[in-house]
């Protein structure tokens, strides 16, 4: 399988807030900009940015149509290429039917987070690169924003990947971050 079949969704909701309570959290433009900048970089089908929100997907919306048509796309022509990758769409499930469309097939999905899951089949990043090269099916990397994603999310997913950084005495790396280095893990040059 090609990295082309890979997409990356950065969910803002179903996601937890600090007290552990089902939030949406606001998008952020650095978000969007990074998510995009990433998804290009490796070569992934796509960046998909997740929020039930009306008046936040018109905004990235917005963002998007400076940046790849109006004045953002003459100064920075890089960065419109990049956040050609970028689709808002309302939920996981739109996401998946997006994915569907793109491919032909449903996707596979594997979530993210911080902390080990004990119920959840947890796939190291070796044993998930290999299955990205071996597969026919698209997958879902899914990144939770605020304090990750909620148990819903996880209830979709095949599986999630590995913690980074599980044995940390801090581990709590933005998710922009967080994304980066787990894509390196998955697509990086040894």
């Amino acid at each position: 399988m090609t990295r082309s079949r890979v997409y990356i969704a950065l969910v803002h909701h179903p996601v937890l807030d600090r007290a552990g309570n089902v939030v949406t959290t606001a998008v952020t433009n650095l978000d969007v900009h990074d998510f995009s900048r990433l998804a290009r970089s490796y070569g992934l089908g796509g960046f998909l940015l997740i929020t039930p929100i009306l008046a936040q997907r018109e905004l990235v919306e917005h963002l998007l149509t400076h940046w790849r048509h109006g004045r953002g796309k003459d100064r920075v022509p890089k960065r419109a290429v990049a956040l050609w990758t970028c689709t808002v769409l309302g939920s996981i499930q739109d996401a998946q039917a997006h994915i569907r469309r793109a491919c032909g097939g449903a996707p596979r999905i594997w979530a993210t987070g911080a902390r080990r899951r004990e119920c959840a089949r947890i796939i190291d990043y070796a044993e998930a690169g290999e299955a990205i090269r071996e597969a026919v099916e698209p997958t879902l990397i899914l990144y939770g924003t605020g304090h990750g994603l909620a148990d819903t999310a996880f209830e979709v997913s095949d599986s999630v990947l590995a913690p980074l950084r599980e044995h940390s005495d801090y581990n709590h790396l933005s998710v922009r971050t967080a994304a980066a280095i787990s894509l390196d893990r998955l697509f990086g040059e040894s």
